[in-house]
């Protein structure tokens, strides 16, 4: 069969053209959208009295038929038909016939493709919300399984200040809840429809593009037809999303391969979720985390790579924007990848508690309380802070802890220290006196589980109301 649209040609088109110019290799990850997509829009054709109805049940029988066979894997694609939109379409001219040629009435490529990549995005939305969803559940239960489990808080890597391990997790559900939230707001742009834009002035014949989008479960058609079918906003704001999602979850990863080392020894991943080395039987290598550091960079890629197609592109549709959908699928899949292994990963996670409280005891991640001690007796906290720094320092050549000092060592270097000291010097103590809104006590870090419980029934209630949206 010839092209489509090749009555204005009087050659063939190359085989190194075709090859080099089609992109069913990877648009055929829409395939299904494709079809969802024509049977709305053959519908609306017969509710406006474009087509009669009788062609429109035979399209409409047709494309239900090429859904099964998509579905069932029943397909064999051709370069030769350059993209899903016109495999599609002469597959359903070969089971209806000529008849089947009928369905491009009054749309193009242009704001077909558009659209397919909206209803794909769209589901993809929903379901990263409910994979962050599970990943922050997960953290959650970890970090209410560890309300008493004290660990050192860093800054540059260095010890800085003893924390509830409960509290440093809750940063990251925190950190994933923004990330969920970010997508959240995204699902109003992606959730528009541009079917009806044509090639990009729209169309003669009369459609209804509300319509459409009513059956599409859309919100909103665009506003403007060159605007709908140059856009490629909602691609970018989801790289970029997926982005920031993966660097969070490039940072986590990089503090469970630290506290897995033997140099730490913090947590333990599952063996489920760890390989072994070839040469060196003793080694539980900690990939999935790895692996999730580096994916990073290719996400990172994908939304530069798209950023720089598109930053000189003249309205409207131009064969460049083909480039949009090999890294939002790449993207698509990384993430999905990387979501779904850590939400186990950390619920699995073993924490060893008596090593983190080792680890406490055996620094001077205390001593800002020693100055704030001081603080209190009314010496101002320069001066304070000097005086803890020269205590360190003793302790360092001495050989011992703040916890070692004889009373008496601690007055060499003020007379305002007294006995008290060593209860603000415990670690429970240390950690419950940060009782402020945000810190790491107890009752705040209480407090912060309950908000975050409350406010994943909410995400949760989100989920199962779009995803029956976007069905």
């Amino acid at each position: 069969m010839s092209k489509l649209w090749g009555g204005r040609f009087t050659k063939k088109t190359d085989q190194l053209v075709e090859e080099y110019t089609a992109s069913i290799t990877f648009d055929k990850e829409l395939a299904e959208e494709d079809v969802q997509g024509s049977l709305a829009h053959v519908t609306m054709l017969g509710k406006q009295g474009i087509l009669p109805d009788a062609d429109v049940e035979t399209i409409k029988d047709g494309l239900h038929r090429v859904l099964q066979r998509i579905k069932r894997g029943d397909w064999e694609y051709e370069i030769a038909d350059e993209d899903i939109h016109m495999n599609i379409e002469k597959a359903l001219i070969d089971d209806v016939g000529p008849v089947g040629g009928k369905l491009h009435t009054g749309r193009s490529r242009n704001d077909q493709v558009a659209t397919d990549m909206h209803l794909y995005l769209r589901k993809r939305v929903v379901e990263f919300v409910d994979l962050l969803h599970k990943l922050q559940s997960a953290l959650l239960e970890q970090a209410k399984a560890n309300l008493d489990t004290i660990v050192p808080g860093y800054t540059h890597l260095q010890r800085a200040q003893p924390i509830l391990f409960a509290h440093h997790l809750m940063a990251y559900v925190s950190m994933f809840g923004r990330d969920a939230e970010r997508l959240q707001d995204s699902y109003k742009r992606v959730n528009m429809l541009p079917l009806g834009a044509g090639a990009l002035a729209g169309t003669t014949f009369p459609i209804d593009r509300h319509f459409v989008a009513k059956q599409l479960g859309f919100d909103r058609v665009y506003e403007n037809s060159l605007d709908a079918v140059s856009d490629r906003d909602f691609i970018l704001e989801f790289l970029s999303h997926a982005s920031i999602i993966m660097m969070h979850l490039s940072r986590l990863s990089e503090e469970l391969i630290l506290w897995s080392s033997t140099e730490f020894r913090f947590v333990e991943l599952d063996d489920a979720f760890c390989t072994g080395s070839s040469i060196m039987p003793q080694k539980k290598n900690p990939d999935v985390p790895e692996l999730v550091r580096g994916k990073t960079g290719r996400v990172y890629g994908n939304l530069i790579g798209l950023l720089t197609v598109l930053k000189s592109l003249p309205l409207a549709y131009n064969k460049d924007m083909q480039e949009d959908k090999e890294g939002m699928f790449d993207t698509v899949r990384t993430l999905q990848g990387a979501l779904q292994l850590f939400a186990p990963m950390i619920a699995t996670m073993k924490v060893n508690k008596d090593i983190m409280r080792q680890a406490v005891n055996q620094d001077f991640s205390n001593a800002t309380d020693i100055a704030d001690f001081l603080v209190g007796k009314g010496l101002p906290f320069r001066q304070a802070h000097e005086v803890i720094g020269k205590t360190v320092l003793y302790c360092i050549q001495q050989g011992k802890y703040l916890l070692d000092l004889t009373l008496e060592e601690f007055k060499q270097f003020s007379p305002l220290f007294d006995d008290r000291i060593y209860a603000v010097l415990q670690p429970e103590n240390v950690v419950n006196a940060r009782n402020v809104y945000g810190g790491t006590a107890t009752p705040q870090v209480s407090e912060a589980i309950s908000r975050a419980q409350v406010e994943l029934e909410a995400t949760a209630a989100w989920v199962t109301e779009f995803a029956e949206k976007s069905r």
